[in-house]
């Protein structure tokens, strides 16, 4: 009998089926064992003994490196899918079941998201969720696209809204709208005067950008490196409000998403569509594959995207057929 037992572990690491799997999960969320054992409270080889463990039980390889960070294969995407949700239900039971006992009229929401999705994208659509809930507390977090992924997986928020490029193997990214690169300058600038504007015509003049951390910088950086036209950079501030206060003071032009431009904007400023250079940005949900959405989280998601929620595969934290 005990050969048999060495033979066919089934979760045998401290007798735990839970444990494993909640070592499973955060390592595929955070990328990273060492990282995992933090959120845990574990040691790096505990986490290691428990997803050796989980291998074992279904025979497969469920992670491989690249470079300093664990990414899941497919067959550990696979079973991150259907466990994910379990766990999740499993760490959140009291919470949602004291939520259920206060009933879905009554509540809390929170939606992490920038200042120009708050300024620019959201009023109308929390306008509409408040009209149709009144009795929910919503708490809008002002936060970048990092800070909101940080507080995604803390469960500090149930959902952000905003722009993504690269999408972490436990976030989806789910986009609903549109916006064209836009170059923006001050009233009688000698560019003006052209109706189409090439990266060439920008060169000698001084651009206001985001700092260089950020991916706006990094895009104009890269399509100007591309085309082989040099460029200069005027003044790094961060803010589409702020930079086009500067561009308005003539301190220079700018290259922004057009989701920051307004009626108002546009009779103090010149603007131009960049879109034969630049791509253009999608802005959208931002959801943690495997968390338990509220009724109110969910009414939310419907206002921007009616048609996420509708199936199934939702539940498994895929994508849904477009």
């Amino acid at each position: 009998m005990a050969k048999s037992l060495e033979t066919a572990p089934r979760f045998s690491y401290k007798g735990s089926r839970l444990k494993p799997l909640r070592a499973f999960c955060q390592v595929a969320r955070l990328g990273s064992i060492s990282r995992a054992g933090e959120a845990l409270f574990l040691s790096q080889p505990a986490v290691s003994l428990q997803i050796q463990a989980i291998e074992r039980e279904f025979g497969a390889t469920l992670f491989h490196r690249r470079g300093r960070r664990l990414e899941l294969t497919d067959e550990g995407r696979l079973l991150f899918e259907q466990v994910a949700p379990l766990v999740e239900g499993f760490d959140n039971l009291y919470t949602n079941f004291q939520k259920a006992l206060k009933g879905s009229g009554a509540g809390e929401l929170h939606i992490a998201a920038g200042t120009s999705t708050i300024l620019h994208l959201l009023p109308s659509i929390v306008a509409a969720f408040k009209a149709a809930n009144p009795a929910i507390r919503l708490t809008l977090h002002n936060v970048t696209g990092a800070g909101g992924l940080e507080l995604l997986r803390a469960d500090k928020v149930d959902l952000a809204v905003g722009s993504m490029l690269d999408v972490p193997n436990d976030i989806r990214y789910e986009p609903a709208y549109t916006f064209e690169p836009t170059l923006i300058m001050p009233l009688g600038h000698p560019l003006a005067e052209k109706d189409e504007i090439t990266l060439a015509d920008l060169s000698p003049h001084g651009l206001i950008l985001p700092p260089q951390r950020l991916t706006t910088y990094r895009f104009v950086d890269l399509v100007f490196q591309r085309a082989r036209v040099p460029y200069s950079v005027a003044l790094e501030v961060g803010g589409w409000e702020i930079i086009k206060q500067y561009v308005a003071m003539g301190q220079g032009i700018s290259i922004v998403t057009s989701i920051c431009l307004t009626a108002q904007d546009r009779e103090r400023l010149v603007t131009r569509s960049l879109a034969k250079y630049f791509p253009s940005r999608t802005y959208g949900l931002v959801l943690r594959k495997g968390k338990f959405l509220s009724p109110h989280a969910r009414a939310f998601v419907d206002l921007i995207r009616p048609d996420l929620l509708s199936g199934r595969d939702y539940y498994r934290g895929g994508h849904s057929e477009r």
